[in-house]
Formats: C-alpha cells, sequence, structure tokens
C-alpha cells in the first residue's frame, strides 16, 4: 500500500528539481550518477565485486599504483536525460547468495539513492551477473561461451 503524502511530496520535490530555475540551470553528469550506482551496489552485503572480468583487471592494476584512488564507477554504465536515468550495472557475487535477492536487493538501493541524490526517475537497473566468488578463488576466471543455448 502507497502512502498518498509521500507520493505527493516526491511528486512535488520531483517536479521543483525539473522545473526551470531563473538562476541557472543544474546539469548532473553521467559520472556522479555512476558513481553513485557503485556505491549504493557495493553497499548491499553478498556483492564481492563490481565489473566483469576486464574491468575488474583494470581495477586490480590501479589499485596497485600506490597513489592511485578506486574507480567507483568501475563496472557501471548509465544513460542519463534531463528527467531520467538508465542503468547496467555487472557483479560478482559471493557464493552461497540467493542471486535474485540480491538482483533485489541492489535495485532497491540503488533506485533510492540515485533518486534521492539526484531527483533523476530510474527507469531501469540492468544487473549482469559476471561471476560467484568464493573465499580461495583469487584468480578472476572468464565465463565460457556457450554456442548453443540449451535453455530459451
Amino acid at each position: 500500500m502507497t502512502d498518498p503524502v509521500l507520493n505527493r511530496l516526491t511528486t512535488v520535490d520531483q517536479a521543483a528539481v525539473n522545473a526551470p530555475d531563473p538562476q541557472g540551470r543544474t546539469v548532473i553528469a553521467d559520472m556522479v550518477v555512476a558513481k553513485i550506482v557503485g556505491i549504493a551496489t557495493r553497499e548491499i552485503s553478498g556483492v564481492h565485486d563490481v565489473g566483469g572480468g576486464a574491468a575488474r583487471v583494470v581495477g586490480r592494476l590501479r589499485e596497485s599504483i600506490p597513489s592511485a584512488r578506486t574507480n567507483l564507477s568501475q563496472g557501471v554504465s548509465v544513460e542519463v536525460g534531463e528527467r531520467q536515468t538508465a542503468v547496467d550495472i555487472g557483479i560478482v557475487a559471493y557464493y552461497g547468495t540467493a542471486i535474485h535477492e540480491l538482483a533485489a536487493a541492489i535495485r532497491r538501493n540503488v533506485i533510492a539513492a540515485v533518486e534521492r541524490m539526484t531527483g533523476l526517475e530510474v527507469t531501469e537497473v540492468n544487473i549482469t551477473v559476471h561471476d560467484v566468488y568464493f573465499e580461495g578463488d583469487d584468480d578472476i576466471v572468464e565465463s565460457i561461451e556457450i554456442t548453443k543455448p540449451r535453455v530459451q
């Protein structure tokens, strides 16, 4: 059941964010939204890492450089419009985690963080699980290409 007061406040807030302002215009860069998404994704228990194999290799190389910072938008792709944004995230989940529940938790957290911090409506959050991690699994294993799908 939805709270009509909360819905009204959200609508009012959304209208205020997107209304023309005589004092100037606010533009939110794609990288800002991508960082918010990356941080919100990493906050969820069950996420070992963000990004596919290549992104994780580059991330590990970057982290090995003493003065380098962690790329918080690694494994995240966003499209940002004037009022909406769409998000694609690649993750590695811990072995034993219920992946469907993990994906749902990531979606909830990402949508809440992006909408709260930017005022943009999140139209979709697509999640790709690239791998599962278990203790002692220090190698990045790329998935094997299957030429003929077994199920549809």
